[in-house]
């Protein structure tokens, strides 16, 4: 066990210790780092995240981070509005973007599903999406999950219930490796895979 020099030094460790991939060392180091800046580089750390959880909101129309209620993707007239991709959570979007090669808008899942997690149809933004499809402006759906049992098996489950609304279906080609995150592609690779997409179709005949 871990003796610290002071209550309030270990609640912060404790605190970053949180974080998703950080250890308690990692923590520590953090922490004495944050003890060597000066106190106004420090508060405006800690303002910088309140901020984060207090203003940032979920766009309204693909689920995207977002500042307002809509948005800047969705709301930027140059955008391909007939074009919607389909990802699982916001790094995916970032990826995409970063690719500059993909001028349409998103549609975030929130997640993929998965069985063994207890994640089915109904914990993830699939409704919205329907709507959406249904609504007529929507002429390609673009699957961008990732290549794993899960991702594949959203896909499939999604494929089913657009299929039948007329809309074109198609998936990114597998530049992306088989049981590949779309978030860890380099921005070539991901890129490529945008713009050779295929029919849906196609890719489950093969």
């Amino acid at each position: 066990m871990i003796t610290y020099p002071s209550k309030i030094f270990e609640d912060a460790v404790n605190e970053f210790a949180r974080l998703p991939g950080i250890g308690r060392k990692s923590a520590l180091r953090m922490v004495l780092f944050m003890l060597k800046q000066d106190v106004s580089t420090v508060q405006h750390f800690s303002e910088t995240i309140q901020r984060l959880r207090a203003e940032i909101k979920y766009c309204n129309h693909c689920h995207n981070i977002s500042e307002t209620e809509i948005c800047s993707i969705c709301a930027d007239n140059k955008r391909d509005k007939n074009l919607l991709c389909i990802v699982e959570n916001v790094r995916d979007v970032i990826a995409i973007e970063n690719t500059q090669q993909y001028r349409g808008l998103y549609h975030v899942l929130g997640g993929i599903i998965s069985p063994l997690d207890g994640i089915g149809p109904a914990q993830l933004n699939i409704q919205s999406l329907i709507d959406k499809a249904t609504s007529g402006q929507i002429k390609e759906v673009v699957m961008a999950l990732a290549t794993t049992m899960e991702g594949d098996t959203t896909v499939f489950y999604l494929y089913k219930k657009l299929h039948p609304l007329g809309v074109s279906i198609t998936t990114i080609a597998r530049g992306v490796s088989v049981g590949g995150e779309i978030e860890y592609a380099d921005e070539i690779t991901l890129g490529r895979s945008i713009l050779n997409r295929v029919a849906y179709e196609n890719s489950i005949t093969k």
